[in-house]
């Protein structure tokens, strides 16, 4: 082996993950057995595959391509799509707890296996053919080909409606042109689901698979966050989409924002994963850690802290778990949907700025995961909806006046 590659390759940590889950109010009890079973098998696999790894792979910002294939094994791609299309089939709650225990591990890691299977593969099943279906779906799901979601545009960020990529009618193809930015999973996409006007302003999707000529995928680098995971561009040049890469089954923005409420339901799951590991190591620390002579954890400011993170913390699995039961009802409003996201999130920053405080200087460093997880959030809070946006969809649901538009 040569010296460079033994400088790139993987370094596992020897620290073991010791992560123990709170679980103050006993949520466990809400949950059946076959969501038990879901979650001892994903941290098992995080604890793995992904914990000896992860510091080494967010100091180097290197994306782990072979992860994809892991997690197509373990089932974490498209758990809710039904099993003939080589999803997992199971329910809502299920989804949410993979993501926790994914994000748990790492936000990066979480994005991954969410845009694949909220964001890839849910268009692709709820507005595809049959056709479409089956040609794509089973190999997604099996991590075979990675996918992306094309929808925030250099310009049109917050306002996706403003977007420009747009596409014609050719008469036996259609002619796509435009950029996407901020794409997770690009460089390293097989397809890309990307949504584009026509001629008469109207967003539709096409599924766009590399190898299309002038299509491109470039990667962002200098990223402080989700450093892990692999952004990039879509880059369209007069790319030729066959005409059966339309997705049929509807159109309009609608279309991207029923994609969106799926991801931002698993956000709201995964953020808490990240407050959850935060918060544990926190605790271990505190009762570790001497100073004056005694653990740090005896003295009232830093149980003030843990207290206001287990309150936090507690709170925000109580509405996960009643988001979920609503979404396997088929119930759960857009607006639901964006308080969890949004207010999990902010939980999520608070509890890592607190576990930061108590774990001090070692705070900064990999040897924890707090510093870590902190940069990881700051890109969740702001993807798939800002948090002030969040807020708006709320303000327009509680007055009936959108402040956006």
């Amino acid at each position: 082996m040569s010296s460079k590659a033994t400088e790139t390759k993987t370094r596992k940590s020897t620290k073991q993950d010791a992560y123990e889950q709170p679980d103050f109010y006993a949520v466990d009890d809400l949950l059946t057995e076959e969501h038990k079973l879901v979650r001892s098998a994903i941290r098992d696999f995080v604890k793995r595959e992904i914990s000896p790894c992860i510091e080494d792979w967010a100091q180097r910002a290197h994306f782990p391509y072979e992860i994809v294939k892991k997690f197509g094994d373990i089932g974490a791609f498209g758990p809710t799509i039904p099993q003939q299309y080589g999803g997992g089939g199971l329910d809502y709650i299920s989804y949410g707890i993979l993501m926790q225990e994914i994000e748990r591990g790492d936000s990066g890691m979480r994005s991954t296996a969410s845009v694949q299977g909220s964001l890839v593969m849910y268009p692709i099943y709820k507005f595809g053919s049959e056709e479409q279906r089956n040609k794509y779906l089973p190999k997604l799901a099996s991590g075979e080909w990675l996918g992306c979601f094309g929808l925030t545009e250099p310009d049109h960020g917050s306002n996706p409606s403003g977007m420009v990529t747009n596409f014609k009618d050719m008469g036996d193809h259609y002619l796509l042109n435009g950029a996407k930015m901020w794409i997770s999973n690009s460089p390293k996409a097989d397809v890309a689901v990307v949504w584009a006007k026509n001629e008469a302003g109207r967003i539709h999707g096409l599924i766009v698979e590399r190898g299309m000529p002038g299509f491109t995928t470039p990667e962002t680098h200098g990223k402080w966050s989700l450093r892990a995971s692999t952004t990039g561009e879509l880059v369209f040049d007069n790319v030729k989409v066959p005409k059966e890469n339309l997705l049929p089954g509807k159109n309009g923005l609608g279309a991207p924002m029923m994609c969106l409420d799926s991801a931002r339901y698993g956000i709201a799951w995964g953020a808490i994963g990240a407050a959850m590991d935060c918060y544990d190591s926190a605790r271990r620390y505190a009762k570790e850690r001497i100073q004056f002579g005694k653990p740090i954890g005896s003295f009232q400011l830093i149980q003030k802290k843990l207290a206001e993170m287990l309150t936090e913390i507690t709170k925000a699995q109580l509405v996960n778990w009643r988001l979920g039961v609503l979404m396997n009802e088929g119930k759960a409003t857009t607006a639901q949907i964006s308080l969890a996201k949004r207010d999990n999130i902010r939980i999520a920053l608070d509890v890592a700025r607190e576990a930061r405080q108590i774990h001090g200087g070692m705070g900064i460093t990999g040897e924890y995961p707090i510093m870590r997880h902190m940069m990881n959030l700051e890109s969740v809070v702001t993807y798939e909806g800002t948090h002030d946006i969040h807020l708006l969809i709320l303000g327009n649901h509680i007055t009936g006046i959108a402040a956006f538009s």
